[in-house]
């Protein structure tokens, strides 16, 4: 081996190590990769930033903004209004559930078509008196498989469209990928709809809110003044409405020094008390001792146009890494805090001064018209409808009829993708489909920078022959095997991989050295690219691979291990579905 080959390797590998330590983001990771590579020379200077001319930059940030468009359209709740599904038993339910995300993330970015969903699925498991678990990890995963049925549907196929055009001057057309993505989508809703009892349900069967949405415990802050009964009580006499759900976490008395919350510590006037426990547990110790909860000084005069509202702080919110308090979330929104969520973590700080994270589960009040426009901003996905929509469905065809034009002019027109959906992201802005004050919200920056970083590295892998060296290896391994076997082998590798890389990064690494492993083997490359693609695409294993699998973990109160009971025997059946019809549809 050569040096530059060496050193290819040792970034990759150090990348690969980064990416999976987790303690930086991956666009930091990428682009501090792409510096090593041009100060060791495999990346030559003059094509250091050629990723952020490439099509794949232009498709994905364009796709977002199309994405964006069609999720705050409100054409889902005339969809679902006709639908009814809340009429229907639960097991219908997660089937129409299952069957909506997946189509809808074959137009839309997966994640965006889960957050459409989510507030809808737990608003049915409320309603049917199930646990929202039953719901929102089969439609995460859906969302994955529906996301490979067309090119747009998630980056990797994208990607790989790229890296075939290269090896051969053609690229994949949209709905090249609609054979094996739609068999494997409806593959996957039949075993979601059969089998989604191997997942525990981890909430109860209530219909109050909170536990319709399975966060066990919430951490507010109320305050002991005057009129307050519990003046002179001890903590215990406080704790007695609750029935054991709820308990004073901390006491900062009127001076600033905090105590200790023993059970007969005697509460004074001016006290405040950090209290975690469920919602209604809270909501009894708050009105029978006649605490003040503390952000109440910042309610409107008026009520009646005032309403509250459970959501998930978003993985790009403008929340994480501060408190209510750093950004002045009233002054600046007139939004009021009024309860934190964290799965696994007891607060004792005060609630102004909790440090959100992405997942977290936040409580907010403000004026009815407002919210949802501040949700947006600020990166917040509601659990539960309450007489609010984050869309219009006035305005609702358009961003269909853009994306329909769209898609028909790539398919049949000639058009080529990257012009296509740049134009369609141009006219959702001028159409006023997304505000042009959101665009640059909904461009996800870091993912952006990240594939412009990652593009040149993975051309390195080419250009200094280390794609001949990895593919000869696997080659070797794969001699003995049929053909069957060698496509299977390298889907596997892809979906060993992914857990621990960005789905896109995945698919730049991995795509060069598949074609050149088909290459070797006397095999044509389409299909192992599109093996490289499916198994980037489908993370069932962890919740942490793809933020689809986030997104649900902290509403669907899943643990860690949970996400392999189901994604195990899902993953088996991608291998198994996908590669017979890969060689059927791509004969190699």
């Amino acid at each position: 081996m050569r040096a530059d080959q060496w050193l290819s390797l040792f970034i990759i590998a150090l990348m690969m190590g980064a990416f999976l330590w987790g303690r930086y983001r991956y666009d930091i990771v990428a682009v501090s990769s792409l510096l090593a590579a041009i100060i060791v020379g495999i990346v030559p200077a003059k094509n250091a930033f050629s990723g952020f001319s490439d099509d794949i930059v232009i498709i994905v940030g364009s796709a977002l903004i199309v994405s964006a468009a069609i999720s705050r359209s409100g054409i889902m709740d005339v969809a679902l209004r006709r639908f009814s599904p809340e009429r229907r038993g639960p097991r219908m339910q997660l089937i129409i559930l299952v069957a909506i995300v997946a189509a809808l993330s074959a137009f839309i970015k997966n994640i965006g078509a889960l957050a459409i969903m989510i507030p809808v699925a737990v608003q049915m498991a409320r309603k049917s008196r199930v646990s929202p678990s039953m719901f929102l990890m089969p439609m995460s995963f859906a969302s994955l498989l529906g996301g490979l049925m067309t090119q747009i549907g998630t980056s990797p196929n994208i990607i790989v469209s790229r890296v075939r055009e290269e090896i051969t001057g053609q690229p994949f057309m949209m709905f090249d990928y609609t054979p094996v993505g739609l068999a494997l989508s409806v593959a996957g809703v039949v075993f979601l709809a059969l089998f989604y009892k191997l997942l525990p349900e981890r909430s109860r069967v209530e219909t109050s809110m909170d536990e319709a949405v399975a966060i066990k415990n919430y951490t507010t802050e109320a305050k002991v003044t005057t009129p307050s009964g519990a003046i002179g009580r001890s903590v215990s006499w406080l704790q007695k409405p609750a029935g054991g759900d709820a308990m004073v976490t901390a006491i900062i008395g009127g001076n600033g020094q905090r105590r200790t919350p023993l059970p007969d510590t005697v509460l004074k006037d001016g006290d405040l008390l950090i209290i975690e426990g469920e919602q209604s547990a809270l909501d009894k110790i708050v009105s029978e001792a006649k605490l003040q909860l503390s952000d109440r000084k910042h309610e409107p005069e008026t009520r009646q146009d005032i309403s509250s509202v459970e959501a998930i702080v978003g993985e790009h919110s403008r929340l994480i890494g501060v408190s209510a308090k750093d950004v002045s979330l009233f002054h600046n929104t007139g939004l009021n805090l009024l309860a934190v969520s964290r799965r696994d973590r007891r607060f004792t700080e005060r609630l102004g001064e909790i440090k959100i994270r992405n997942g977290d589960v936040v409580v907010l009040q403000g004026d009815l018209q407002k919210l949802p426009d501040l949700l947006r901003e600020w990166g917040c996905l509601p659990l539960v409808e309450r007489d609010m929509k984050l869309g219009n469905a006035r305005n609702g065809m358009i961003p269909v009829i853009i994306l329909m034009a769209t898609m028909g002019a790539t398919a049949f027109g000639g058009i080529p993708v990257a012009t296509a959906f740049f134009a369609a992201a141009f006219l959702m802005v001028v159409t006023g489909s997304v505000p042009l004050r959101e665009v640059y919200q909904h461009l996800d920056a870091p993912i952006l920078i990240m594939l412009a970083a990652l593009i040149p590295i993975s051309d390195s892998l080419r250009t200094t022959g280390t794609t001949d060296i990895i593919a000869d290896l696997l080659s070797r391994t794969a001699e003995m095997l049929p053909p069957f076997g060698a496509l299977a082998l390298i889907l596997v590798a892809a979906m060993a991989v992914t857990p621990f890389l960005n789905n896109a990064a995945t698919v730049l690494v991995m795509a060069p050295i598949a074609a050149t492993f088909a290459e070797k083997l006397g095999f044509r490359p389409d299909a192992f690219l599109m093996a490289v693609a499916i198994g980037a695409g489908c993370d069932f294993l962890t919740p942490i691979g793809h933020q689809c699998n986030t997104l649900v973990m902290g509403p669907g109160g899943y643990r860690f291990g949970d996400y392999a009971r189901l994604g195990l025997p899902l993953s088996l059946i991608v291998v198994v579905v996908s590669v017979p019809i890969l060689l059927l549809v791509w004969p190699i």
